[in-house]
C-alpha cells in the first residue's frame, strides 16, 4: 500500500494538487458545494492510479482541487463503499491520500436514515460517535503499523474543537443542528423493521452505509475529523414506508445548502 500511496500522490502532485489544507468527503446526493469553490483542477477516480471507481450512478467519480472560504480544498465528488464490492482499504484510500498531499482537517458528509424519531427528513445531524456494523476495520490487514499505530484509539473519534464550531455556527445561522451517534451498515439494501428496532436498542440516532472506515482511518492518521448527516428519510418500525432513493437523493438536495453554510464558515474559521 506504502508504494500505491506513493504513486498516487505524485500523480496529484503532478496534475496540480498543490498543499491542500482542508479534505471533503461528499455523500450521496450532496455535489452543490461544488458551485461555491473556485475549481483550479478536477481528475475523474479512472484516471488515477490506484483509485477505485465509483460505481454507483448518483455518484460523480471526480476528485476537485480549488479554494473555498479562503482555503484549498481537496473534493471528493462521490465516495467508495464496501456495498459495491470494495474492501475497507479500498474506500478509506483517498482518506490516505489527501493526508499525504498535506490536509491538515477532514469534513465529511452523507445522507443518512433517522433512527431517533425527533429527527425530520431535511434537517442535519452533527456526528457525535459512531456504532460500526459493517463487519470489518479498515485496520485489520498485514503492515498496517507501518502506516500509523494498529490499536487506534476511537474514544473521541470527532474533532470537539471542530464540533463546537459547528454547533455554534448553526446557532448563529438559525440552521437546526442536532447531534447523535451514527450507525454504519454493509448495505445495499435498507433496513428492515426489526434492524430499525435493533439501531434503536443500541443507541443510534441515524443509519447510513459509508462514513466509519473513513473517521476510523483518519484517526489512525491522527487527522482531525468531523460529519454531517443529512436526514433523507425516517426510520419509524411502526410506520415503515417503501423508500424511493430518487427521494432519497432530492431531500439531500433540498437540505444541502445548510450543510454547505456550516461547511464553508467552520473552513473560514479553522
Amino acid at each position: 500500500m506504502i508504494k500505491d500511496i506513493q504513486e498516487t500522490t505524485k500523480y496529484l502532485k503532478d496534475k496540480g494538487f498543490e498543499n491542500p489544507e482542508i479534505g471533503i468527503i461528499l455523500g450521496t446526493g450532496l455535489g452543490q458545494l461544488l458551485d461555491e469553490i473556485q475549481i483550479k483542477v478536477e481528475v475523474s477516480y479512472n484516471h488515477i492510479p490506484h483509485f477505485p471507481a465509483a460505481t454507483v450512478e448518483f455518484h460523480k467519480g471526480k476528485l476537485i482541487f480549488g479554494e473555498l472560504a479562503g482555503k484549498k480544498v481537496m473534493v471528493m465528488q462521490g465516495r467508495f463503499h464496501m456495498y459495491e464490492g470494495y474492501s475497507m482499504q479500498d474506500v478509506t484510500f483517498p482518506v490516505r491520500i489527501m493526508h499525504q498531499l498535506g490536509i491538515k482537517k477532514l469534513l465529511v458528509s452523507n445522507a443518512s436514515g433517522s433512527v431517533n424519531l425527533k429527527y425530520k427528513k431535511g434537517e442535519l445531524m452533527l456526528i457525535d460517535d459512531h456504532i460500526n456494523l459493517l463487519g470489518d476495520s479498515p485496520l485489520a490487514f498485514k503492515g498496517v503499523s507501518q502506516l500509523g499505530e494498529r490499536f487506534v484509539d476511537m474514544s473521541a473519534p470527532y474533532d470537539a474543537e471542530m464540533n463546537i464550531l459547528f454547533e455554534e455556527i448553526a446557532k448563529k445561522q438559525e440552521i437546526k443542528l442536532h447531534k447523535g451517534v451514527y450507525a454504519a451498515l454493509l448495505g445495499p439494501q435498507l433496513e428492515t423493521r426489526a434492524e430499525y428496532r435493533m439501531l434503536q436498542v443500541l443507541g443510534a440516532d441515524a443509519v447510513g452505509m459509508s462514513t466509519v472506515p473513513e473517521i476510523i482511518v483518519a484517526n489512525h492518521l491522527k487527522l482531525p475529523v468531523s460529519a454531517i448527516s443529512v436526514i433523507t428519510d425516517e426510520g419509524d418500525p411502526d410506520n415503515l414506508k417503501p423508500v424511493n432513493i430518487d427521494e432519497i437523493i432530492a431531500m439531500a438536495a433540498k437540505a444541502e445548502p445548510n450543510m454547505i453554510a456550516l461547511f464553508k464558515e467552520v473552513i473560514k474559521a479553522v
